[in-house]
Parts: C-alpha cells; structure tokens; sequence
C-alpha cells in the first residue's frame, strides 16, 4: 500500500467518521465548551420591568426638563425593592441601578445632577432628556425570543444569555467516546517498578489529554500484550461501551509482533489504509469497525502525539460538531533546515517572539521520536512538505502551534 499524504489521509479520516447524535441536558456549570443540540428561546421577558441604568432620582420629564427645579423625594427604588407608590407633579423617588421604574416616572436624573436642600427635597442642576438612563422592559429580548441555535459551541457570552433566558439545563450533544487502548508486552503503567525489558507506558496521558481538549469522553482500556485474545476481548470492551472512536497505540505495523491490525480485521474491522508519508508517525492506521473508527497511533510517544495532533484532534471536533482548531502559523527559522525527502517532517522547535513580532521557530538539535522530554518543551512543530529545499536561517516556515506563548 503506498504512503498517503497527510492532507489525503485527514480527508479520507474525517470524511467517513459519523457524527455524535446523542443528546443530554446538562446544568450550566457543566455546559462549558458543549454544542447545544436544539435552538433555545427565551423563557421570560428581559429586563422584565423598566428600570434604572444609573444612581439617581425617577421622576416626571415635564418636571425634570426645568433646570434648577425645586423637588420632593417620597420614597426609594432598590434592587429587589422597588417603590410601590405612584410618582406625581413635584415628586421624585430616590433609585438606584436596577431598580424599577416606579408608576408615574419617566426619566432618571442622575445624583451628581443634583443637591439635596433638607426637608426631603432636592434641586436639579441639569435637564435630562426624556427617558434618559431608564432601561425599558423587554429591551434585550422577549419571551419566545429563539436566541441561541443548535450548533452554537456554550461559551461565556452564550451561557450568561441562556441562564438570562432562564434555562436551568441545557441540551447538548453528548460528549464522543474515545476509547484508548496500548498494547505491547514491554509496557508498565506509571507508577510501577519496570523489569529489565520493560518501559513505562506513557502515550496514553498525552493521548488521552488531548481528547479531553477537544471535548471528547476518555475511556480507558488499559495496557494489553501482544497477544491476539488479550486485544479481541479489548476491543469487545470498547464495542460494549459504545465507543464513537477507538485509538490503539502501537502494534499497527505488520510485524511478527504487530498484532493489532490483523487482530482488528479478523473482529470485523475494514482498513481504510496505513502507512502516512510523514516523519514522525508513519504507521497510522485507519479502518472501520461496524460503527466505530478505528485510529491506530504509532507507538513511539512522539510519533503517537504528533498523529494525535494532526488526525485525533479534528476528528474529536468533527465528531463532536466543534468547529475546527487551526494551529497553523508561520516563522522564521533561527537555523538552517536541510533538503528533505518524500515524507512531510514534522520538526520539533522552541518558538520567541522577538520585537518586531515575528515569531521565531528554533529546532532542536535532536529530534528522535522516542525523545518526550524534547517534545515537553516544543511550542511547535515545523512542517517540512516532502521535497522541500534547504531552508536558510531567517527565511518562513509553516508551523504548527502546540502551545501559546
């Protein structure tokens, strides 16, 4: 089977992956960041009264318009409070932001446009025009009012305005379930004390974190051997479990113990292909298992993380009906890159800002895909598209951002 370009396989990936279609309510503090599965109106009026945008005095404009007026506070309008009198000829009632509007009232004048001369009265230094500083009822939106729409990702502005709107819960799509599964016989969990040829299973927390990220469901089939009934039961777990996605880590490759591809076709999975013309990450995997995609990851932790950024994010996003991350940019490059060969590189670099605000890629030295410590402490990855020429020290690279600076 020949390479595919990452472009092609991306494609091939998101275009045969269904989208989550379950649904759930969830309370506000929970919908952060969920895509809301029906369009949401509003359950009330709002404001639902008339009220006061300032601190001042409610009261009548024909009063009011007469500068230096002579007039008699009879009451006060809080928050929550309001005055339930009726405002006449040569009256004001004290307010403050957010009150209602007593009866009677029409405009506000605000406290530093006036001075209070005892006896419960006040004099105005300024003529407000009517209305000023009153909010009316329903300015913002009506009850049946359809404000928010199915699709919309439940962000600050969005989550104020539905709780505004008085909804309590939610519907959301249901978050996607990835499942997760490392095979090899060498590997240990963390926290373990590893044998002479064994190495500490990691992939899985970066993995798993970037799923997370994008607003995916973890579930966690552990580390199995190689072993052919040890993976099939695994992955009758994630069947069982109802997974929308399920991602293996390592063993893709056809070796004599690579045994999760041929163990995934004889469960009844499809290959769609593997093998991607890129450096690091090369044996990806991608096939269909009834329901579920099926994304094999390579098992150097590099590797794995770099495909994870470049395939299981967006995949994630497109399942989960979030828009699309970009994380290309551009850089110059602080040293010179050799000519490359027919597989798109992905170099791992450190990325400044200097002061005329161009950022700066600067590659490490060693880029060895078993390297995690190198890739902790990479802001980016340059893209080297198969072919490229020598790059020089100084000229633009495409970039793809890990982390903000």
């Amino acid at each position: 089977m020949a390479l595919l370009a990452v472009a092609e396989a991306l494609e091939r990936l998101l275009r045969t992956a269904p989208r989550v279609r379950r649904g759930e309510m969830v309370g506000l503090h929970q919908a952060d960041g969920r895509v809301l599965a029906e369009d949401l109106a509003a359950r009330l009026t709002h404001p639902a009264f008339d009220n006061s945008a300032m601190d001042g005095y409610a009261g009548i404009h024909a009063d009011l318009a007469t500068e230096g007026i002579e007039l008699t506070v009879i009451g006060q309008s809080a928050a929550g409070r309001g005055f339930s009198g009726h405002v006449g000829q040569g009256q004001v009632v004290r307010i403050f932001t957010g009150a209602p509007v007593p009866a009677g009232a029409d405009t506000v004048i605000i406290q530093e446009d006036i001075e209070t001369i005892g006896d419960g009265r006040i004099r105005t230094h300024f003529a407000p025009a009517k209305g000023r500083h009153i909010r009316p009822k329903g300015q913002d939106f009506a009850t049946g009012d359809s404000l928010l729409r199915a699709g919309d990702v439940l962000d600050a502005g969005r989550l104020t305005l539905a709780a505004a709107m008085n909804h309590g819960e939610l519907p959301v799509h249901a978050r996607p379930r990835i499942a997760i599964l490392a095979t090899g016989d060498e590997l240990l969990a963390p926290g373990g004390r590893p044998g002479p040829d064994q190495i500490i299973s990691s992939n899985t927390y970066g993995v798993a974190a970037i799923v997370r990220e994008n607003g995916g469901e973890v579930i966690d089939l552990g580390i199995v051997p190689d072993d052919r009934q040890a993976i099939a039961a695994a992955v009758a777990k994630a069947r069982s479990a109802e997974s929308d996605v399920l991602v293996t880590l390592g063993g893709a490759s056809v070796g004599d113990h690579d045994l999760v591809q041929s163990t995934l076709v004889n469960s009844g999975m499809v290959l769609d292909f593997w093998q991607i013309a890129m450096r690091p990450g090369k044996p990806l995997m991608v096939g269909k298992l009834d329901a579920i995609t099926v994304l094999g990851l390579p098992g150097n932790p590099v590797s794995s993380l770099v495909c994870a950024y470049l395939f299981l994010e967006p995949l994630v996003r497109h399942i989960g009906s979030l828009p699309g991350r970009d994380r290309q940019s551009q850089a110059r490059i602080a040293t010179a890159l050799p000519p490359n060969d027919k597989r798109q590189d992905y170099v791992r670099a450190r990325l400044s800002r200097p002061a005329d605000g161009m950022s700066v890629a600067t590659p490490f030295a060693r880029q060895d895909s078993s390297m995690v410590n190198i890739f902790s402490q990479s802001d980016c990855l340059i893209i080297r598209p198969p072919f490229a020429p020598e790059a020089v020290a100084g000229s633009l690279a495409d970039i793809l951002v890990l982390r903000t600076m």
